[in-house]
Order: structure tokens, then C-alpha cells, then sequence
């Protein structure tokens, strides 16, 4: 009898396949913007430091949406990444990558998505022990450059963040990508600042909706962007990436 193997620590950001990423100015617009995203199907919900008070309002996102998978994003220093992980964060990320920054966030216990954009950015990042590498900003090459870097780096799970939408989705999960992050094409700073909750529940339903048929268009081939597919446990992430 084979022993069973743990599951990845990646597997939440796997599941939940869209990652919102949310700059709200108040607390008050952040905890709303997320009721309506999770109205509208997305689960995945980074609060990034450029919230105040981002840690507040990260407790108080699990004790309200117990379904959803809360990280704290635009972490920038050890403290921050101490006060998420207190918070009780589910996954830190960060916008680039610094030796300090990688072994602050790793020490929380956290899967780590650190910030890279070149070949030379991933492998450090990829050195540091870090479990994803956010490729950010992925808009400067689009899903051609995500299908690039995968070439060098087949094991390195890669969530793209920047210059996503429902309409090329697909294109993302098609070009290798473990899980996307959306921010202004799914929930912009000035939908939550004029309080547009609605907009942002239309659009987290056709974020969901896009993401349903990338799944389906990839379930045939066993994609590891497939929430059924073993590599949810076998597939690289399983461990922090060497």
C-alpha cells in the first residue's frame, strides 16, 4: 500500500483559479467589494497592503466568507507578512522579490507567491524557496510570454497578475498558468470607491463563467489547471520550489 502524499500547499490557489485583487480606500469598501465578488463565484480574494488597516479586514473576511481563500498581497516588508499571518492569511504575495522579503514570508508557514517578471527574476525568486512565482506585470507580454517562461521552467507554478480578463482566460490556463490574479478588469479601485457593488458581482460571474469553460476545454487533456487533477498533490508546488 503506497503511502498517501500531503496535499500541496498550492492547491487552495489551484481550486479557486481567479485570485481578485483588491485596492480598496476604506476597509468598510473592501469588505463589500468582497461580498460581491463572492456573490458573483470568485472565492480567490488577495487583500493587498494597499488596503488600510489590510490586516482588520483580512480577519474579518474569514469570519464572514468562511468559503472564501483570503491572502494579503503588496507584502513589502517582514512585518507586514507577519501581521497577515497573524491575521490569518492564507497565502502571502509579494510584487518582486528580495532575499529579506522571501525568508520573512516563508518562516510564516504560508505558501509564498514572490514576484518575477524575466528569467533571471524566476530563478532567484525560484532559489529563494518560494512556492509560485507571480509573474507581474504578465500585461507587458500576455499569455505568449507565460507560454515563454514555461519552457525553462516547467516545474515553477506561475500565476500570472496583470492584463487578465474573462475574455482571454482561457489563454492564461492554455499558456500553463497554476491560477490568475484580476485586478482592475474584475474589481477596479473606482467601482469600489463609487460603490458599483453590482458591476462587481457581473463581472466576478463572468470571471467564473470563463473559468468554468477553461476547465472544461482542459479537463480532456488532465491540465494541471483542473481542480480534479492529482497534481493538486503530486504536481510542482507539492514543495517549495529548489
Amino acid at each position: 500500500m503506497t503511502a498517501q502524499q500531503p496535499p500541496s500547499p498550492l492547491a487552495g490557489l489551484r481550486r479557486a483559479g481567479v485570485v481578485a485583487v483588491l485596492r480598496a480606500p476604506t476597509p468598510e469598501g473592501a469588505l463589500a467589494a468582497v461580498a460581491a465578488l463572492v456573490d458573483g463565484g470568485v472565492t480567490g480574494i488577495e487583500i493587498t497592503y494597499s488596503t488600510p488597516d489590510a490586516p482588520a479586514v483580512i480577519a474579518e473576511v474569514r469570519a464572514r466568507h468562511p468559503e472564501a481563500l483570503v491572502g494579503a498581497g503588496t507584502v513589502l516588508t517582514p512585518a507586514q507578512a507577519a501581521a497577515a499571518a497573524d491575521a490569518g492569511s492564507a497565502f502571502l504575495v509579494s510584487p518582486g522579490t528580495t532575499p529579506e522579503l522571501a525568508a520573512a514570508m516563508l518562516e510564516t508557514g504560508l505558501p509564498v507567491l514572490s514576484g518575477a517578471l524575466t528569467p533571471g527574476e524566476v530563478m532567484t525568486a525560484t532559489a529563494l524557496g518560494v512556492h509560485a512565482v507571480k509573474v507581474f506585470p504578465a500585461s507587458l507580454g500576455g499569455p505568449g510570454y507565460l507560454r515563454a517562461l514555461r519552457g525553462p521552467f516547467p516545474d515553477v507554478p506561475l500565476v500570472p497578475t496583470g492584463g487578465v480578463s474573462a475574455g482571454n482566460l482561457g489563454e492564461w490556463f492554455g499558456a500553463g498558468a497554476l491560477a490568475v490574479g484580476a485586478g482592475g478588469e474584475l474589481a477596479s479601485s473606482a467601482d469600489i470607491a463609487a460603490g458599483r457593488w453590482d458591476s462587481l458581482t457581473v463581472r466576478a460571474r463572468a470571471f467564473a463563467a470563463a473559468l468554468a469553460e477553461a476547465r472544461r476545454d482542459a479537463s480532456g487533456a488532465g491540465d494541471p489547471g483542473d481542480p480534479g487533477d492529482p497534481g493538486d498533490t503530486a504536481a510542482p508546488g507539492a514543495e517549495a520550489v529548489r
